[in-house]
Parts: C-alpha cells; structure tokens; sequence
C-alpha cells in the first residue's frame, strides 16, 4: 500500500519478473544471444534514475529476497502477477519460466498471481503443457512472446490458425486475461514481430478473452491507440511506457499517455514495473505526483487525477483478475468502475 498526500493506493504490480540469466544458464552455442538479451535489457535499466541502477552481474540473478524487498518492502506493491518468458533457445532451464516464478510465488501466499504461457509452435506438446501449468499453479493469465525464436522459426502472430488453437484451448482451461509483448524489441529479437495488428484480429474473435498488449505497442503508440479503442477487451499495460519513459523522456512520456487517455481511458490502462528491469519504488512514487504538463501541445489531452491514478496503480488490475480490494482502497461509483470496457468513450452495455 502507497499513502500519499492522504490518499491511499491499492498497487497491483501486473508485469513483473524472477529470472535467471547466469552464465551458468547460458545454452552451450548460443552464448552470444543469452548473452546479448539480457545486456539489451540491463542498457533499458539505465532509462531510470542512476540511482537505481544495477551492476550487470547483480541483473543477471537477482534473488529471491532482493525480489520480495524491491517489490513489497520497499516498492509498495500489494499483489504482483509473474508473467513468464521462457527463451529455452538461449537459456538452459529457461530466462523466466512459469514454474520459477511459481514456485517462488508459493512460498509468499497472497503476493503472487501466477500466469503461465504458450508458444503455438510448440503443438500438441505445447498445448499439454499448458493445461498442467495451468491446474498446477491456478494461472489465470498467459503472457505472450510473439517473437521469440523457436526451433528456426522467428516469431507469429496471434491470428496464425495455430495461435487461435491454443487461444480456444486456454480459455476453455479458464484462462481469461491474455498478456501480449508489443513493445521495444530486445536483440536478436525481430522487432516486425511485435506489431500490433494480430492483436485486432484476436479480440474481435475471441471477445471473452482480455487482450493486456504489453508496452502499449512502443513505438506503435498511434497504432495500438486507434486499434485498442474499437476493441473493447484490449488494454493498455504501462510497464516501459512508465518504467522507460518517465524519468528519461518526460516530454514523449506525457504525449503516451495522452494519447492512451484520449482513447483507451483510464479504466483500460494497468501498471507493470516490468522488476528486474526497473524497481516499482520510484515508479509508482512519480506516477503518483506526475501531472500532464501544462503547455499548449497537451491541451487537448485528458486530465489524469487521483482517481484514474487509483483504477491505474492497481483497481483495474484487481478488477481483471478478480482480486479482492479492501474497502479503504474502493472508489466512489462517480468515479467510474475500474477495469470497465469501453469503445471510444461509451461503456459497453452490462460492463
């Protein structure tokens, strides 16, 4: 729980990680890309504040108490929802596995949602998989990885014949928050595999299923804006868009998240610190005090106050995934419901 100026914050970390990427986890042969991903993103780490910047080798591992300090001693974070990455090509028992993540999670009930995921290449293996993840950690969520490689293969896409397999088989499983990597691309991944556009094909035939798009699709920003506003179960996930742009590029920062208030609304958008890339301290802290810039340029955006800050921080996260909000953090029904779907401003009907 985060207190600020009075009011009280309910944060749902909706993108976040436990990975491993040693070199002692490193596929013999393929050291190059282990090794060239996660310096990628340790150079993304440097986009905070120098202050919170780690060594590489710490990047590489941190551990499970570092974890559970940065994110709920000292990073205010309530719950947090594991979103894998498994890189089974680079990494020997996988960069950030479903079953990592777990059971970690499981040693600190209540913390942790654990979402699981799949690859549609890997077929009916792939799809067995699933399913034991699924009954064995309850996952309610899969996170996608649309461009990682796969036995020669450098990416799908969502609308691929075999991405609807899985998408059919996970919701049967109870799957229904579908999370999506469409953002920046990490080397050697192919940046083309991270467009936007088979999300849109996906949420129109799949719509019981929530598309969280990960990134909000940077540097599609325009892209995912006008994709997401005509479908009502996509969403915007903040992690980057915060973690990347808040401190090192506040200008770009307040166009973002304009542009995501002008037309997904700030009952659609979820905050992800996307740990170990960046601590949640320092972001949820500025997001808390930041105010649109008062400039001619972002007249015409939306206004982001308390309340959005409240659904955005954690309420809509809750709403998706069914978490319980004590009441001190409920806001009032003016306020608007949080995580409600909505088409260019208009509630849809029974939302």
């Amino acid at each position: 729980m985060y207190e600020s100026n009075g009011e009280k914050y309910f944060v749902v970390d909706s993108h976040m990680h436990y990975w491993n990427a040693a070199p002692d986890n490193w596929v013999p042969g393929a050291e190059q890309y282990a090794e060239g991903w996660i310096k990628c993103f340790h150079a993304y780490q440097g986009l905070g504040p120098p202050e919170t910047h780690w060594s590489l080798e710490h990047f590489e591992k941190y551990s499970e108490d570092d974890l559970m300090k940065d994110v709920f001693e000292d990073g205010h974070v309530d719950v947090a929802i594991f979103q894998p990455t498994d890189l089974k090509e680079w990494y020997k028992e996988g960069f950030n596995t479903t079953e990592r993540n777990a059971l970690m999670g499981e040693k600190h009930p209540g913390k942790f949602i654990h979402n699981t995921r799949f690859d549609p290449r890997d077929s009916d293996a792939g799809l067995e998989e699933l399913r034991r993840n699924v009954e064995r950690f309850g996952s309610k969520g899969v996170k996608l990885y649309t461009a990682e490689w796969n036995n020669g293969s450098r990416g799908y896409k969502l609308s691929d014949p075999g991405a609807y397999r899985f998408l059919e088989a996970a919701q049967k499983l109870g799957i229904k928050n579908v999370h999506v990597h469409k953002g920046p691309t990490i080397w050697p991944l192919d940046k083309d595999a991270f467009d936007v556009a088979d999300v849109d094909h996906a949420a129109t035939d799949f719509p019981d299923l929530n598309f969280i798009v990960e990134h909000v699709g940077l540097p599609r920003i325009d892209d995912f804006c006008y994709m997401a506003t005509q479908e009502p179960n996509v969403y915007a996930g903040l992690s980057v868009a915060i973690g990347a742009l808040m401190y090192a590029r506040p200008q770009f920062f307040a166009r973002v998240i304009g542009e995501l208030l002008f037309w997904v609304g700030e009952d659609k958008m979820t905050f992800g610190s996307d740990y170990g890339i960046w601590e949640p301290k320092w972001q949820v802290e500025g997001f808390v005090d930041w105010e649109m810039p008062d400039r001619p340029e972002f007249a015409d955006y939306p206004k982001l106050g308390t309340a959005g800050k409240k659904k955005i921080l954690g309420l809509n996260a809750a709403k998706l995934y069914d978490i319980k909000v004590p009441d001190e953090f409920q806001l009032p029904a003016s306020a608007g419901t949080p995580g409600a779907q909505e088409v260019l401003g208009e509630p849809v009907a029974g939302a």
